[in-house]
């Protein structure tokens, strides 16, 4: 075979893969999910042969994603930018009309 031939059939696999991935059909944004127990090419076989295995794999890493914790009172600003005529701030809400 030429090696236009190898060429073509590399684009044809990337315009592939492209096509797939805007249809929905396969999802490769990674979106920061690192260390999951489905990854890497275990995780495309399900996906493709297995697809009730793999969409509960992704429901069990998204319940096992614990969220950031809740503020609590006395926690303080948190990093919190507090502007002038903040409740907060210590003065105490006065109303918007200033008298």
């Amino acid at each position: 075979m030429e090696w236009w031939g190898w060429v073509l059939i590399g684009v044809g696999v990337v315009a592939l893969g492209a096509l797939a991935q805007r249809a929905g059909w396969i999802d490769l944004r990674g979106d920061g999910r690192r260390g999951g127990s489905g990854g890497g090419l275990v995780g495309i076989g399900d996906e493709v042969f297995n697809p009730t295995r793999h969409e509960a794999q992704l429901e069990l890493d998204r319940q096992t994603t614990l969220p950031a914790p809740a503020p609590i009172p006395g926690d303080g600003d948190l990093g919190v930018i507090q502007t002038e005529g903040d409740p907060d701030a210590g003065d105490g809400y006065r109303g918007s009309i200033r008298l």
